[in-house]
């Protein structure tokens, strides 16, 4: 079997999706892409081809060595997330080509079902015990939110009362049966950072995403760690196991590597086991698609020490088109009591509406997140 091209998608409401043909007519699909960097993702695929077209597909592990190391300069989000995609496609060939799902080409299920948690309140958050109540009565046992939206590098009393005053509201709604999940989003100074994490434990979140920026989570975080008892998660804008590392050598007790971003099944499943040597979990970022959050879901059923997995479903951003829109059949995303059953198709487990695919495609998208300043007029981390 050899690979006789690739083809890219941009499609709504911010994805883009690959799909690898070979000349066996067997084809598999991935999701490489970087929030509002798109484009420049689908040229890194493009350039990345030629050292896969003609090639086996089902040589997956020296596929994602020459695609991550036969480049001089190799890394970050743009050229990782492409090599994402490839991974995802080759997996879900080789599950296809095997007629098994891929995790259990990863060894077999350690689980029979997988925890799934949904968003709540927007990037800058609101109407929070409703949009948490409606969760629960959907069945979820666990959601995510931003406590504030931009934060000043030491917030005033009243900005830090009021991001915590946010986290009790959802906790008041989900009750001690449930979790709360926090996003700081980066948004917030070390030090500022310490003092949240302090004020919030009361809540007893599940975890804190992203106290700070990345660029600092070799020098702070650690601090940020041993500020207060609740656990804390890093992991979306790291890229490989390499990136994680230091997060793990400073005491994260969650990590969240994105399986469009951080080099896709093949690296999630190494991540996973490095984490599981300092005893931390795996909690997947996937705020993306269906192929996206299908990868994941295959190495979550494979992974001993894996938490619960973020998904899309009704998200802020999918306006127009939600996480299902591009399936032929809608079932593998039925979550029932905040979980997904385990997936029994072939490779992925999901199969796409190409029709549907290239319909959306016609009309692309454009992607940005938003530019947010603080009241000074100086730029504030979105």
């Amino acid at each position: 079997m050899k690979i006789t091209g690739i083809e890219t998608f941009l499609v709504a409401p911010r994805w883009l999706f690959l799909k690898v043909s070979t000349d066996e007519g067997v084809s598999g699909w991935g999701e490489p892409v970087v929030e509002g960097r798109a484009g420049s993702v689908r040229a890194a695929v493009h350039e990345l081809a030629e050292l896969v077209v003609g090639q086996d597909p089902l040589r997956i592990e020296d596929h994602w060595q020459v695609l991550r190391r036969a480049g001089f300069y190799r890394g970050g989000p743009v050229l990782s997330s492409a090599l994402s995609g490839f991974d995802h496609a080759l997996w879900d060939i080789a599950g296809k080509v095997r007629d098994a799902p891929v995790h259990e080409l990863l060894g077999g299920p350690v689980r029979d079902r997988v925890r799934v948690y949904s968003w709540v309140g927007g990037d800058r958050p609101s109407n929070i015990a409703e949009a948490v109540s409606a969760q629960v009565e959907a069945g979820f046992t666990a959601v995510k939110m931003n406590v504030a939206g931009p934060l000043t590098p030491i917030a005033t009393p009243a900005e830090a009362a009021a991001a915590v005053a946010r986290a009790e509201e959802a906790r008041s709604v989900l009750g001690p049966d449930r979790d709360l999940a926090i996003d700081f989003h980066g948004r917030a100074s070390p030090a500022m950072a310490r003092r949240l994490v302090r004020m919030l434990e009361d809540v007893q979140p599940m975890f804190v995403e992203e106290p700070v920026v990345p660029e600092l989570q070799g020098s702070a975080l650690a601090s940020v760690v041993s500020a207060s008892t609740v656990p804390i998660a890093v992991g979306e804008r790291l890229y490989s196991r390499w990136d994680i590392k230091p997060a793990l050598d400073a005491g994260v007790a969650v990590v969240q590597p994105d399986p469009a971003h951080a080099g896709g099944i093949s690296e999630l499943r190494r991540i996973a086991s490095l984490a599981e040597i300092y005893g931390a979990q795996l909690a997947p970022h996937c705020p993306l698609g269906p192929i996206a959050l299908a990868a994941s879901m295959q190495v979550a059923f494979a992974t001993p020490n894996f938490l619960i997995q973020e998904q899309s479903l009704r998200m802020h951003y999918n306006v127009g088109t939600e996480l299902v829109h591009y399936l032929a059949d809608t079932s593998p995303f039925d979550f029932v009591d905040g979980h997904a059953s385990r997936p029994l198709g072939p490779g992925l487990g999901i199969e796409i509406d190409e029709a549907a695919v290239r319909r959306a495609a016609e009309t692309g998208h454009a992607w940005r997140n938003p530019v947010w300043r603080h009241d000074d007029g100086t730029l504030a981390e979105w």
